[in-house]
């Protein structure tokens, strides 16, 4: 008996290796694909859920689908409503594995030559580069499921015959809540409810639990896979505790769902499956999983809209911590981190453009009344959320964008800097001969915080500060023979330049700060250097 639960968690563990294994090799396969499909296609909570449930399918991993989801609303890519979509996609995306198994460990019976082709999926991996060493490693990982499901077998194979249904909670409705508990306590311990669903059919064909028994702790196993996602956000960013909050919820009500529909899965499978047929049982079961699961998406799709809104109730942003969505955890998957980076920076940039218009142009009421030394803070925070972010090497699919960020925030960092030298503002408030310049400068500020467009911020100050350029050379001009003249006072001349290059030097950052924030928000690679580096900074001279 205790040499066969040995094997049996043994087959556990290497069901969970394979899962593992798996997952990494599709996500390098896949590598930017995914984010691009996912932020292409989800336009809306109904769209959001295709692409959460095909993304999950194909990396098999909801945790995965769920972390780009959060990056995606950090970066303000997508709403919080739309990345619900996603999240309740995933949910069907997962129930695949159950598939996978079901048909091909116990209904076409592969387990058996999973030995030899992992073989030959190492020997792929050992000897191939690039994408074919990433397929080899995936199909590794494939084939060491069913090894660890083959040895859960064996090790059930005594169990059956030593522990009956009987053994379990009866079919009554307590018993059925209990059963419930059981594959929470399951997912909990194996922290992989595609694990406990492999034990759950394994015991089944080895007649240790029944039908109903395992749908029901099929239930348990589908809501506690989102405990550890809760677990893991609290104490994390405001989008990473909505999220995790909201998957939790939203799989609780499924399993309320769920264990309604019991008693008349019950009857159905009694009528429609075949004790003798390989993998009958298990495919029952597998299509249990996908139809409640998928029930539940039809459900609260109509009204996701109330239930961001309850969410967003029971946990608000109130957007006064402008560091709020540098969340660690988001720190293993890179290019989720830097759209958490890009999200930052972009909040801080625009409401930095903000002051910048209040501090030339008194008149101007500014949307937010947070202080440069929150903007400042919130710069800080980047600047190490950043040495993370680097200290994990982003992938090359995603160094463009990576560094774009880091391009963005030094350029936010010098641009907040000019934005404390009160003296040169109070002179380009007040000199007539910079006014001019002054009113295109606010007025273009005014532009790109009204519409948020990026890529016109972009065009718009790259043809000012060449104006400047060009103006800053004639006032220079002007303000020098105004002073040998006696017309303009040493001080007054020294403010006037002052200040024209600061307006020249402050539209060439906010250029720049537009332009790899655009780069970044495109999700393409942004390893374009507009013209020569050194040429552009020769002009700050």
């Amino acid at each position: 008996m205790i040499a066969s639960a040995a094997v049996a968690i043994g087959g556990i563990g290497l069901f969970l290796i394979g899962m593992l294994i798996l997952t990494d090799g599709l996500k390098s396969l896949i590598g930017n694909s995914q984010r691009r499909v996912m932020a292409q296609l989800t336009n809306s909570p109904a769209t959001g859920a295709l692409t959460g449930a095909l993304m999950t399918a194909v990396v098999q991993s909801s945790s995965a689908t769920t972390v780009t989801a959060v990056g995606f609303v950090g970066a303000g890519l997508l709403t919080f409503t739309q990345a619900l979509g996603i999240i309740f996609g995933a949910n069907i995306g997962t129930t695949l594995t159950g598939w996978i198994v079901a048909v091909l460990g116990f209904k076409l019976q592969l387990g058996a030559i999973a030995l030899p082709v992992l073989l030959v999926a190492v020997l792929v991996k050992f000897f191939s580069k690039g994408r074919t060493a990433l397929a080899g490693w995936s199909l590794a990982g494939f084939c060491l499921i069913f090894i660890g499901l083959n040895t859960m077998q064996e090790g059930m194979e005594l169990f059956g015959s030593v522990v009956t249904p009987d053994d379990f909670p009866s079919d009554t409705f307590f018993g059925r809540l209990q059963l419930v508990g059981i594959g929470i306590a399951i997912t909990l311990l194996t922290q992989s409810s595609s694990a406990g669903i492999a034990a759950a059919m394994v015991a089944l064909a080895s007649g240790t639990i029944n039908l109903p028994q395992a749908a029901a702790m099929i239930i348990g196993m589908n809501v506690a896979t989102t405990f550890t996602a809760v677990l893991a956000a609290t104490g994390g960013s405001t989008a990473m505790r909505q999220t995790g909050f909201a998957h939790m919820i939203y799989n609780v009500l499924t399993g309320i769902l769920a264990f309604s529909l019991l008693t008349p899965f019950a009857s159905i499978a009694a009528h429609f499956t075949d004790p003798a047929a390989p993998g009958s049982d298990q495919l029952a079961l597998a299509a249990f999983h996908t139809t409640f699961n998928t029930l539940g998406v039809l459900l609260i799709l109509p009204v996701t809209g109330l239930f961001a809104r309850l969410i967003l109730w029971l946990i608000p942003d109130d957007g006064t911590d402008l560091s709020r969505r540098l969340d660690n955890r988001l720190l293993p998957d890179t290019a989720a981190a830097t759209d958490a980076l890009a999200g930052t920076l972009n909040e801080c940039a625009l409401i930095l453009f903000d002051h910048l218009h209040g501090a030339i142009d008194r008149s101007h009421r500014r949307k937010s009344r947070l202080n440069l030394a929150r903007i400042q803070d919130a710069i800080s925070k980047s600047e190490l959320y950043t040495a993370d972010i680097q200290a994990r090497r982003a992938p090359p699919a995603g160094i463009g964008r990576f560094t774009a960020a880091i391009h963005a925030l030094d350029h936010l960092r010098r641009l907040c800097h000019r934005a404390t030298q009160s003296q040169r503002i109070v002179t380009i408030a007040h000199d007539p001969a910079l006014r001019e310049v002054s009113a295109q400068f606010v007025t273009l500020l005014a532009n790109i915080t009204r519409s948020e467009d990026l890529k016109a911020a972009e065009r718009d100050f790259d043809a000012l500060r060449k104006g400047l350029r060009e103006q800053r050379h004639r006032i220079r001009e002007d303000a020098a023979y105004n002073a040998a003249a006696g017309l303009l006072s040493v001080d007054d001349t020294i403010n006037r330049l002052d200040s024209i290059r600061w307006l020249h030097r402050s539209a060439y950052h906010v250029w720049r700060i537009a332009h790899h924030l655009s780069d970044i928000s495109a999700l393409e690679a942004a390893d374009d250097v507009p013209t020569s580096t050194a040429e552009l900074e020769a002009e700050l001279d």
